[in-house]
């Protein structure tokens, strides 16, 4: 096969996956195989690090133990309680940054019926995070704190190949930030040492396509946008 071909037909399967995923906000109840969620795993330890450290660990419920954690991070969530994430959150939204937020949610709410200002539906519908959208797994990535920043760093490029494998098996992912903000229930839950540090969490499964809130997409910026050359 001519190299070029070859090439071209590599790079098509990355922008296929690339294109087709998105953050599912509705799951199917059937659950995935070990062997399927195994393969996903990995497929995304090969995610490239500082040094080669490989910070990240995973912690993946299941079943009735995902149940419990549910109920518990829920509960937590829906009293107000929580909001102690080990990583500092975005300070805030200004720009460009802000517009690209408020199209996004405007489109979640916009596909749900929910009119623009519904301040307690909006509410409502945040508090789906701590009940994983359905999904019938949830994996929590967490890392080393000496590492700080980078190992954190180092999760973000594997939480991307993890959805990446997933998506390529046939299921779906939402990554969660909302999770982490209840990073002291999480170690406290799954009784994780003091040296480690949760990152995200990622709810899985086999998206339900017939479900409206996985029927729109987000956009993306250009290249022009996002990227400076430096010739000369």
């Amino acid at each position: 096969m001519d190299a070029q071909v070859k090439q071209n037909d590599r790079i098509g399967v990355l922008e296929e996956l690339l294109n087709e995923r998105y953050s599912v906000r509705a799951f199917l109840p059937k659950e995935v195989d070990r062997a399927i969620i195994e393969h996903v795993l990995a497929t995304a330890q090969r995610t490239a690090s500082w040094c080669n450290s490989q910070p990240w660990q995973i912690i993946i419920a299941s079943g009735e133990a995902k149940e419990r954690f549910r109920k518990a991070i829920y509960a937590e969530a829906s009293k107000g309680l929580g909001d102690d994430y080990d990583f500092t959150p975005p300070r805030e939204y200004a720009g460009v940054y802000l517009d690209r937020r408020r199209e996004s949610g405007f489109q979640l709410y916009n596909t749900l019926g929910i009119a623009r200002g519904d301040k307690a539906a909006y509410a409502k519908q945040a508090l789906e995070n701590y009940n994983f959208f359905g999904a019938p797994h949830v994996a929590i990535i967490h890392t080393n704190e000496p590492l700080g920043i980078y190992g954190a760093i180092d999760c973000g490029a594997y939480v991307s190949n993890f959805m990446l494998a997933a998506q390529a098996l046939g299921l779906g992912t939402i990554p969660q930030a909302a999770l982490a903000r209840h990073s002291g229930l999480i170690r406290r839950h799954f009784d994780l040492p003091g040296d480690r540090r949760v990152v995200c969490g990622i709810s899985f499964g086999y998206a339900d396509h017939a479900h409206k809130v996985n029927s729109y997409r987000t956009s993306r910026a250009s290249v022009a946008e996002t990227a400076t050359f430096v010739d000369v």
